[in-house]
């Protein structure tokens, strides 16, 4: 593997972690505070887009990378989706009081 290769999966781990954290931290806490599901939506089109285009030119990084971006958006969405639900269980259940 070249010194270029490296800098690429470096990156490529970062960005993983990063957003890996963020959807975990959105699973633990049950908060979509400052996140709208378009967030999600904008990730998984550039996603799948960029791992098409990574495929076509040949870059095995960038495929590898955009295929997981993939399933961290498909994940937030599912996330986010579950903590509006139980929010709106939440208010139900306290103005019903």
């Amino acid at each position: 593997m070249s010194p270029t290769d490296w800098i690429g999966w470096v990156a490529s781990a970062v960005l993983i972690a990063t957003l890996g954290r963020q959807v975990f931290v959105q699973w633990r806490e049950r908060s979509t505070e400052g996140l709208s599901s378009w967030l999600f939506v904008g990730q998984l089109t550039a996603s799948v887009l960029f791992t098409i285009y990574s495929a076509l030119v040949g870059n095995a990084v960038f495929v590898f990378t955009n295929s997981v971006l993939l399933g961290t958006a498909i994940a937030g969405q599912l996330i986010f989706r579950r903590n509006r639900r139980l929010m709106a269980a939440e208010q139900g259940h306290s103005h019903g009081r």
